[in-house]
């Protein structure tokens, strides 16, 4: 099937780079959000359609139009107020959730370069498994407990949520529509902000809601300008 599928030799790079990229925004992201709000985190993954955009025009040199830029520009000082830097706020986690925002954009241009020939399947196995092993390895040095009844159930639906999570996320950057899907990601920060309500009885900041805001719609402005571009080229390959 798909796990014994011959992988070109220009994709095992691409898995390998995407592999790297996985542990570190797993490692950063997982750092910060046991130690600042679920909210203000998530708020700042919001700046992701952003970074990607900007990324693939330094790495790919995709055309960066004066309106995207814009946008981008606008979008990061959204991720300003979101995270605030010099005030009482600020700490190194929220420098570890921007730092998680750049390890999972490297990780989408890598999954983006991968030819049809590699399976999604395959991509992901590999990618769990990977995470997997280097946290493992990593947990030798940390205390250990036993793990028994409602925290073990938590981790075995955490665990498959992430794969499936992963293997969503694989197939939709590599055959959906990117200006379609990717405004669906901006959900999550609504249901950061109910969870993160409800469960642990936190609300963010009104100048964390209006970065949160300003970044949401940067990110949607882009997904739609990109939309609207690939449609003219579309129109122009046709006549």
């Amino acid at each position: 099937g798909a796990l014994r599928a011959s992988v070109p030799r220009r994709d095992r790079g691409l898995i390998f780079g995407r592999i790297l990229s996985e542990i570190g925004a797993a490692y950063f992201f997982l750092s910060a959000l046991f130690n600042m709000p679920l909210a203000n985190l998530t708020a700042i993954l919001q700046a992701l359609p952003l970074t990607v955009t900007l990324a693939a025009a330094l790495f790919f040199r995709d055309r960066l139009g004066w309106r995207r830029m814009t946008a981008i520009l606008v979008g990061f000082l959204g991720v300003l107020l979101i995270v605030r830097p010099g005030t009482d706020g600020f700490n190194v986690y929220s420098v570890y959730a921007l730092i998680s925002v750049a390890f999972v954009t490297s990780r989408d241009l890598f999954t983006r370069r991968l030819s049809g020939a590699t399976p999604s399947l395959l991509v992901t196995f590999a990618t769990s498994l990977s995470v997997m092993a280097a946290f493992g390895v990593a947990s030798i040095w940390q205390g250990w407990g036993p793990v028994e009844g409602p925290a073990a159930l938590r981790l075995i639906g955490a665990g498959g949520m992430v794969t499936l999570g992963y293997l969503f996320s694989v197939a939709v950057m590599r055959v959906g529509e990117i200006s379609f899907v990717a405004p669906f990601r901006y959900t999550s920060l609504l249901w950061a902000l109910l969870l993160g309500w409800v469960v642990f009885d936190d609300w963010p900041m009104p100048l964390t809601l209006l970065g949160a805001a300003i970044v949401t719609m940067s990110g949607v402005f882009t997904l739609w300008r990109e939309g609207q571009l690939a449609r003219a080229k579309r129109v122009a390959a046709r006549s």
